[in-house]
């Protein structure tokens, strides 16, 4: 689904990105983990067409996506929902997540699409008419998911949703996007949610190890390790520098 090969990027005189091979399979849930300004939201960003790189090709279900602009890639099927939700505060729940409904396939599917994100957040339906600027740290961060999948995506990519939230509401996020993949909750389970394919760029750990079946662990700007989520999580290198464990 999506091929990533050798991706390098520098930013100024500075390299953010280099030599970065990254893939992922129709309807995987794949995690990337490493210390805070070491590339996560690069990558993602990358993706999304908001950087260009100099060097490296990324293919989508075998479109060259550095052909394509940002509009062009979200109408491909990749959303990304970048680090702070970026909503509009002074809009209501439901203004917003109509902005997410911008492309053709998206505004054909609104109604469905809104059905659908209600039902997986029904504390959003209750505040459709709440300016965002009125709403708390955890629903701002089911806010802006829901916004994404407004665009209809193949791909979700969320960047850090739960930075800085309380462990209870981080637990409340991994549950929804659990929902959201699995279907458990009564009428989320679509065919087109159990092909939904999430990258998920988060601190928390424990979150990525509940939620990401594989995982790759950057650093300087580089893949380091890839595998499954345990194994990486596992790795010698991992628990000393980045966990803290001896």
């Amino acid at each position: 689904m999506l091929e990533i090969k050798k991706l390098s990027l520098s930013i100024g005189e500075s390299s953010v990105l280099s030599e970065v091979s990254l893939e992922m399979k129709t309807g995987e849930r794949v995690g990337i983990i490493g210390p805070n300004g070491h590339g996560k939201s690069v990558i993602l960003k990358t993706i999304s067409g908001l950087f260009k790189p100099q060097k490296g090709t990324i293919r989508f279900e075998g479109t060259d996506l550095l052909r394509l602009s940002p509009r062009e890639i979200v109408e491909a099927g990749i959303t990304l929902v970048p680090e702070g939700g970026h909503l509009f505060p002074e809009m209501t729940v439901f203004e917003n997540l109509l902005l997410g409904a911008y492309t053709p396939v998206a505004k054909r599917r609104k109604n469905e699409s809104l059905e659908r994100v209600y039902t997986l957040f029904p504390k959003l339906k209750e505040l459709h008419r709440q300016k965002c600027n009125a709403l708390s740290g955890g629903e701002l961060r089911m806010a802006a998911v829901a916004r994404g999948l407004m665009t209809c995506p193949k791909l979700l990519m969320l960047d850090e949703p739960t930075l800085g939230l309380a462990p209870n509401l981080v637990e409340a996020i991994g549950q929804k996007l659990s929902e959201l993949v699995t279907g458990q909750q009564e009428h989320t389970g679509t065919r087109e949610d159990q092909n939904l394919s999430i990258i998920l760029a988060d601190e928390n750990i424990d979150l990525i190890s509940d939620f990401a079946s594989r995982a790759y662990f950057i650093e300087n700007g580089r893949i380091l390790l890839e595998g499954t989520t345990q194994t990486v999580l596992d790795h010698e290198y991992v628990r000393k520098t980045y966990l803290g464990i001896d």
